[in-house]
Protein backbone atom coordinates (compact mmCIF):
# COMPACT_ATOMS: atom_id res chain seq x y z
CA UNK A 1 0.00 0.00 0.00
CA UNK A 2 1.57 3.33 -0.88
CA UNK A 3 1.21 6.72 0.24
CA UNK A 4 -0.29 9.40 -2.42
CA UNK A 5 1.82 11.58 -0.72
CA UNK A 6 5.31 11.89 1.12
CA UNK A 7 4.30 12.12 5.16
CA UNK A 8 5.09 15.28 7.18
CA UNK A 9 6.70 14.53 10.99
CA UNK A 10 5.02 16.48 13.23
CA UNK A 11 4.59 16.30 17.30
CA UNK A 12 1.48 14.51 19.12
CA UNK A 13 -0.13 17.23 21.40
CA UNK A 14 -3.64 15.64 21.46
CA UNK A 15 -6.60 13.61 20.23
CA UNK A 16 -10.61 14.93 20.92
CA UNK A 17 -13.91 14.13 19.70
CA UNK A 18 -12.66 10.95 18.64
CA UNK A 19 -11.54 12.08 15.19
CA UNK A 20 -10.00 15.17 15.97
CA UNK A 21 -5.79 15.32 16.57
CA UNK A 22 -3.70 18.77 17.27
CA UNK A 23 -0.33 18.54 15.96
CA UNK A 24 2.67 20.88 16.45
CA UNK A 25 4.49 20.78 12.96
CA UNK A 26 7.39 22.98 13.20
CA UNK A 27 6.16 25.85 15.21
CA UNK A 28 3.05 25.49 14.05
CA UNK A 29 -0.19 23.91 15.66
CA UNK A 30 -2.03 22.23 12.87
CA UNK A 31 -5.73 20.36 13.74
CA UNK A 32 -5.81 16.82 12.24
CA UNK A 33 -8.32 13.93 11.20
CA UNK A 34 -7.80 10.96 13.13
CA UNK A 35 -8.60 8.24 11.01
CA UNK A 36 -9.28 5.83 13.59
CA UNK A 37 -12.66 4.70 16.11
CA UNK A 38 -10.44 2.72 18.80
CA UNK A 39 -9.19 4.38 21.59
CA UNK A 40 -5.78 3.86 20.27
CA UNK A 41 -4.69 2.57 23.90
CA UNK A 42 -1.36 3.35 24.99
CA UNK A 43 -0.21 5.74 21.82
CA UNK A 44 -1.64 9.03 22.19
CA UNK A 45 0.61 10.56 24.66
CA UNK A 46 1.77 14.21 24.07
CA UNK A 47 5.54 14.58 22.53
CA UNK A 48 4.85 11.44 20.45
CA UNK A 49 6.56 11.28 16.83
CA UNK A 50 3.92 11.20 14.24
CA UNK A 51 3.77 11.33 10.39
CA UNK A 52 0.78 12.82 8.63
CA UNK A 53 -0.71 13.08 4.72
CA UNK A 54 -1.57 16.55 3.24
CA UNK A 55 -4.40 16.48 1.03
CA UNK A 56 -4.40 18.64 -1.79
CA UNK A 57 -8.42 18.76 -2.13
CA UNK A 58 -9.34 22.14 -1.45
CA UNK A 59 -13.22 21.41 -0.34
CA UNK A 60 -11.81 19.16 2.70
CA UNK A 61 -12.04 21.14 6.20
CA UNK A 62 -9.14 19.26 7.04
CA UNK A 63 -6.13 19.27 4.87
CA UNK A 64 -4.28 16.86 7.56
CA UNK A 65 -4.69 13.08 7.92
CA UNK A 66 -2.82 11.39 11.10
CA UNK A 67 -1.17 7.74 9.49
CA UNK A 68 1.40 7.21 11.94
CA UNK A 69 2.22 7.22 15.89
CA UNK A 70 5.82 6.01 16.93
CA UNK A 71 5.76 4.82 20.55
CA UNK A 72 9.30 3.99 22.28
CA UNK A 73 10.71 3.80 18.72
CA UNK A 74 8.14 1.44 17.29
CA UNK A 75 6.21 3.20 13.77
CA UNK A 76 2.20 2.31 14.39
CA UNK A 77 -0.04 2.50 11.46
CA UNK A 78 -3.10 4.09 12.78
CA UNK A 79 -5.73 4.51 9.96
CA UNK A 80 -8.07 2.09 9.44
CA UNK A 81 -8.82 2.86 6.41
CA UNK A 82 -5.47 1.72 4.75
CA UNK A 83 -6.13 -1.74 6.33
CA UNK A 84 -8.04 -3.23 3.56
CA UNK A 85 -5.65 -1.73 1.04
CA UNK A 86 -2.72 -2.88 2.97
CA UNK A 87 -4.43 -6.60 2.57
CA UNK A 88 -5.71 -6.11 -0.85
CA UNK A 89 -2.01 -5.57 -2.24
CA UNK A 90 -0.64 -8.69 -0.61
CA UNK A 91 -3.32 -11.01 -1.65
CA UNK A 92 -3.21 -9.78 -5.24
CA UNK A 93 0.17 -10.35 -5.19
CA UNK A 94 0.14 -14.08 -3.65
CA UNK A 95 1.87 -13.04 -0.76
CA UNK A 96 -0.29 -15.07 1.97
CA UNK A 97 0.02 -18.14 1.58
CA UNK A 98 -3.04 -19.26 2.85
CA UNK A 99 -4.69 -17.90 -1.15
CA UNK A 100 -1.06 -18.07 -3.05
CA UNK A 101 -3.99 -20.66 -5.56
CA UNK A 102 -6.89 -17.80 -5.46
CA UNK A 103 -8.74 -17.01 -8.74
CA UNK A 104 -10.65 -13.87 -7.72
CA UNK A 105 -11.16 -10.83 -5.27
CA UNK A 106 -14.07 -9.76 -4.58
CA UNK A 107 -13.88 -6.50 -2.11
CA UNK A 108 -17.18 -5.63 0.31
CA UNK A 109 -19.36 -8.77 -0.54
CA UNK A 110 -23.20 -8.67 0.92
CA UNK A 111 -23.88 -11.23 3.17
CA UNK A 112 -27.48 -11.40 4.35
CA UNK A 113 -29.46 -8.19 4.63
CA UNK A 114 -27.36 -5.97 6.77
CA UNK A 115 -23.84 -7.69 6.35
CA UNK A 116 -20.98 -7.08 4.29
CA UNK A 117 -17.78 -8.73 4.26
CA UNK A 118 -14.18 -7.18 3.36
CA UNK A 119 -13.13 -10.02 0.68
CA UNK A 120 -14.55 -12.51 -0.70
CA UNK A 121 -12.19 -15.17 -2.25
CA UNK A 122 -12.76 -17.22 -4.67
CA UNK A 123 -10.38 -20.67 -5.34
CA UNK A 124 -11.62 -23.17 -7.84
CA UNK A 125 -14.81 -24.74 -5.92
CA UNK A 126 -13.87 -23.34 -3.01
CA UNK A 127 -15.14 -19.45 -1.50
CA UNK A 128 -14.17 -17.78 1.26
CA UNK A 129 -15.11 -14.77 3.65
CA UNK A 130 -12.38 -12.67 5.18
CA UNK A 131 -12.67 -10.16 7.91
CA UNK A 132 -10.16 -7.79 8.47
CA UNK A 133 -9.54 -6.18 11.60
CA UNK A 134 -6.52 -3.13 12.63
CA UNK A 135 -4.44 -3.86 15.61
CA UNK A 136 -2.54 -1.45 17.24
CA UNK A 137 -2.57 -2.04 20.78
CA UNK A 138 0.35 -3.36 22.41
CA UNK A 139 0.61 -3.68 26.44
CA UNK A 140 2.96 -6.63 26.90
CA UNK A 141 6.90 -6.31 24.88
CA UNK A 142 6.34 -8.72 21.85
CA UNK A 143 2.33 -9.12 22.56
CA UNK A 144 0.21 -7.30 20.04
CA UNK A 145 -3.51 -7.78 21.22
CA UNK A 146 -7.26 -7.07 20.51
CA UNK A 147 -9.67 -5.35 20.87
CA UNK A 148 -8.55 -2.04 22.34
CA UNK A 149 -12.53 -1.43 23.27
CA UNK A 150 -15.49 -2.83 23.33
CA UNK A 151 -16.54 -4.02 19.94
CA UNK A 152 -20.15 -4.76 19.30
CA UNK A 153 -19.39 -4.35 15.63
CA UNK A 154 -17.17 -7.08 16.15
CA UNK A 155 -19.36 -9.37 17.89
CA UNK A 156 -21.72 -8.69 14.89
CA UNK A 157 -19.05 -10.01 12.10
CA UNK A 158 -18.18 -13.18 13.91
CA UNK A 159 -22.04 -13.95 14.27
CA UNK A 160 -22.39 -13.10 10.69
CA UNK A 161 -19.37 -15.46 9.45
CA UNK A 162 -20.62 -18.43 11.43
CA UNK A 163 -23.94 -17.86 9.35
CA UNK A 164 -21.59 -18.12 6.27
CA UNK A 165 -19.92 -21.00 7.39
CA UNK A 166 -23.31 -22.96 7.72
CA UNK A 167 -24.13 -22.16 3.88
CA UNK A 168 -20.70 -23.47 2.78
CA UNK A 169 -18.22 -20.58 3.21
CA UNK A 170 -15.04 -20.78 4.34
CA UNK A 171 -14.31 -18.11 7.11
CA UNK A 172 -11.38 -16.47 8.37
CA UNK A 173 -10.69 -13.19 10.53
CA UNK A 174 -7.57 -11.23 9.48
CA UNK A 175 -5.56 -9.42 12.53
CA UNK A 176 -3.74 -6.73 10.20
CA UNK A 177 -1.33 -5.76 13.40
CA UNK A 178 0.18 -2.37 12.25
CA UNK A 179 3.49 -2.09 14.14
CA UNK A 180 6.72 -4.26 13.68
CA UNK A 181 7.30 -5.10 17.03
CA UNK A 182 5.28 -8.17 18.09
CA UNK A 183 5.60 -11.79 17.47
CA UNK A 184 2.86 -12.70 19.27
CA UNK A 185 -0.81 -12.11 19.03
CA UNK A 186 -3.35 -12.47 21.72
CA UNK A 187 -6.96 -11.30 22.49
CA UNK A 188 -7.52 -8.98 25.24
CA UNK A 189 -10.19 -10.16 27.23
CA UNK A 190 -10.21 -8.08 30.32
CA UNK A 191 -11.23 -5.14 27.61
CA UNK A 192 -13.67 -7.34 26.00
CA UNK A 193 -14.64 -10.88 27.05
CA UNK A 194 -17.73 -11.67 25.33
CA UNK A 195 -15.99 -10.92 21.59
CA UNK A 196 -13.12 -13.15 22.75
CA UNK A 197 -15.37 -15.90 24.27
CA UNK A 198 -17.30 -15.55 20.94
CA UNK A 199 -14.58 -15.84 18.59
CA UNK A 200 -13.07 -18.80 20.92
CA UNK A 201 -16.16 -20.69 20.81
CA UNK A 202 -15.92 -19.28 16.57
CA UNK A 203 -12.67 -20.60 15.92
CA UNK A 204 -14.01 -24.39 17.56
CA UNK A 205 -16.32 -23.87 14.59
CA UNK A 206 -13.81 -23.53 11.92
CA UNK A 207 -13.40 -19.70 11.75
CA UNK A 208 -9.48 -19.62 11.15
CA UNK A 209 -7.13 -16.75 11.98
CA UNK A 210 -4.80 -14.99 10.58
CA UNK A 211 -2.46 -12.97 11.92
CA UNK A 212 0.10 -10.60 9.91
CA UNK A 213 2.33 -7.68 10.77
CA UNK A 214 3.64 -4.71 8.69
CA UNK A 215 6.94 -3.38 7.23
CA UNK A 216 7.03 0.61 7.58
CA UNK A 217 8.48 3.01 4.68
CA UNK A 218 8.88 6.32 3.37
CA UNK A 219 6.85 5.33 0.33
CA UNK A 220 3.86 2.87 2.36
CA UNK A 221 2.86 0.12 4.18
CA UNK A 222 2.91 -3.35 3.67
CA UNK A 223 2.06 -6.77 4.81
CA UNK A 224 5.36 -8.34 6.44
CA UNK A 225 5.11 -11.54 8.22
CA UNK A 226 2.93 -14.10 9.56
CA UNK A 227 2.29 -14.06 13.59
CA UNK A 228 1.46 -16.67 16.07
CA UNK A 229 -1.79 -16.46 17.59
CA UNK A 230 -2.24 -17.43 21.03
CA UNK A 231 -5.15 -18.44 22.22
CA UNK A 232 -4.87 -18.82 25.75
Amino acid sequence: MKFNETLISGEFIKRYKRFFVDVKIGNEKVVAHCPNTGSMMGLIKKGNNVWLSKSNNPKRKLKYTLQIIEDQKTKVGINTHLTNKIVFDALSERKIKDFKNLDKIQQEVKFGKNTRFDFLITEKNKKTFIEVKNVTLSRQNDIAEFPDAITSRGLKHIQELLKAKKKGFEIYLFFVIQRNDCSKFELAKDIDPEYCELLLKAVKKNLKILCYDCKFSTKGIKLNREIQFKKL
